[in-house]
């Protein structure tokens, strides 16, 4: 099948098992102008989305998007769970399942939160707030915490302004806490407090090191789907069955020139494109899923290297509704173990007001390390310690079985690799720059590749958005020629003020402060 010069949309790469040009050289390819591959989902599509946004508001139109799944969405994923009095199943989000910072007038507005609104999905605000402390004595009132916490918060805040500001050596958040004053030590307590509000958003402790749109973050659970609105943004561009979209397609290989691009598919076909966009996650780049030929050059590869990929997980349980243990006034339940920094530390109910009241569902979440663990683990080990940590807190008499258990295993997914990207301590914009540069007519777009939203669903919307209307300039200037963009041979040990510009990916002042963005 034959398409005209244009563009390829590759969403979700596969696992390279064999020689990817063995036998393929032969082969007759599908042709378009711009390819965009995406072999992750949850960040990436997104990302995808705003891509062909752009392309198409650009007028180009031909393109083929290539989706390693069933459907497209990739990790803003949901699936059925539980059951409603009915007797039809819930549904709960597997992956993203936050608007993380929504507007604040006259300032900016989230694009997701505008998207959010647009298609009507369900949404309500998390209140960080309304949080239950306890130990494995039961409840104890330790919330006198979260004020010292966010007072050395405010301090290292402050700090690193001036470390950006006057291009001074990174430091660890861990080395900015102390320095601040806050140092649990083996205070099990505290430590429970700094991962609620550190490795809750980032799925890193903080050995790791925005205010832009507001503070609020409002969690989905629409019975659609949170994708629902990427389907909706799809549609505008797409037609029911639109042969632009191939689903269940597997990347094996990407070989790329300052001509073109050809993609080499496990199915034995292959894509030929004036352009492509790779939005692989992290992960996938990480884990060499995909081979790309030539080798990619040392400077991205040491880009791609460089960065951190976390993993976030949530295990959810429904539990029989008129058995429900625990105070549904509350939104959060904060467990400090008195072995285990972060050993299933938050449990979040959805029976409560503004949620699903009645639904007997309430899930824990585990990040990084534990997350590696519970996600190697059968679901019954997971279960018991999950159950045990439950009547530790809410007593062994207390707490039933429960009727159902359900969590994913991002670190196993071969088109995700896990959840979300961070940045090491000590990592410099040029670094970063290196992932996000394009080799040839091979480009890069995803929340990794964004600078200032790294791991948040509008990061990922705004790379997308600035590849694809990089691409549209140079398909329009009439001779295909298109600027490369920054990249570095030698990294120097800190960031320049006057690095942090677009061509670098800083489009944002930093110290526009509107509210915090919570993951």
């Amino acid at each position: 099948m034959y398409f005209r010069r244009g563009i390829v949309c590759l969403l979700s790469a596969a696992v390279a098992d064999t020689s990817p040009l063995r036998g393929r050289q032969s082969a007759t390819c599908q042709k378009t102008s711009v390819a965009i591959f995406a072999y992750d989902g949850f960040l990436k599509l997104v990302s995808d989305v705003g891509t062909q946004q752009a392309l198409s508001n650009a007028s180009i139109t031909d393109f083929l998007i290539v989706e390693y799944n069933s459907d497209i969405g990739g990790r803003v994923a949901h699936t059925t769970f539980g059951k409603q009095p009915d007797g039809t199943p819930y549904t709960i989000e597997l992956g993203a399942n936050w608007v993380q910072g929504l507007v604040t007038p006259p300032g900016p507005e989230n694009p997701i939160w505008t998207l959010v609104k647009k298609y009507n999905v369900t949404n309500y605000y998390s209140n960080f707030s309304n949080v239950q402390t306890f130990t494995d004595q039961g409840s104890v009132d330790y919330n006198g915490l979260f004020d010292a916490y966010e007072d050395a918060y405010s301090t290292v805040e402050q700090d690193a302004g001036y470390i950006l500001a006057d291009n001074l050596q990174d430091r660890t958040f861990r080395s900015g806490l102390s320095l601040a004053g806050w140092k649990p030590m083996m205070d099990k307590r505290a430590e429970a407090i700094e991962w609620f509000l550190f490795d809750f958003e980032y799925a890193f402790d903080p050995n790791t090191t925005y205010y832009q749109f507001s503070g609020e973050n409002n969690y989905v659970y629409d019975q659609r789907g949170f994708n629902t609105f990427i389907k909706g943004e799809a549609s505008t561009f797409l037609k029911p069955n639109d042969s632009r979209l191939l689903l269940n397609t597997v990347v094996t290989n990407i070989t790329y020139t300052d001509h073109g691009v050809t993609v080499y598919n496990k199915d034995g076909g292959c894509i030929t494109a004036d352009y492509a966009i790779c939005t692989f996650s992290l992960g996938v780049l990480q884990h060499d899923a995909v081979t790309f030929s030539p080798e990619l050059p040392s400077w991205k590869r040491r880009g791609i290297e460089t960065f951190a990929m976390g993993t976030y997980t949530k295990i959810f349980l429904q539990f029989p509704p008129e058995k429900i243990f625990w105070n549904t006034s509350y939104q959060y339940f904060l467990y400090a173990d008195p072995y285990e920094r972060g050993y299933y530390p938050l449990f979040q109910t959805l029976d409560t007001e503004g949620f699903l009241p009645g639904s007997g569902i309430i899930f824990v979440t585990v990040v990084q390390d534990q997350s590696y663990i519970v996600e190697a683990q059968d679901d019954e080990t997971t279960k018991a310690q999950v159950m045990a940590v439950l009547r530790n807190m809410f007593g062994v008499n207390n707490v039933p079985d429960p009727i159902d258990f359900l969590y994913p295993r991002w670190t196993l997914e071969p088109w995700a690799y896990g959840s979300y990207s961070n940045w090491p301590p000590g990592t410099s914009l040029e670094a970063h720059q290196n992932l996000r540069a394009n080799v040839g007519r091979l480009y890069f777009a995803g929340e990794a590749t964004s600078a200032q939203y790294y791991g948040f669903l509008h990061g990922a919307y705004f790379e997308g958005q600035s590849v694809a209307n990089h691409i549209a300039e140079c398909v329009h200037n009439g001779q295909g020629r298109c600027d490369d963009e920054v990249h570095y041979e030698v990294l120097r040990g800190t960031t320049d003020a006057r690095e942090y510009n677009a061509a670098n990916g800083w489009e944002v002042t930093s110290f526009q402060t509107n509210g915090l963005l919570i993951e």
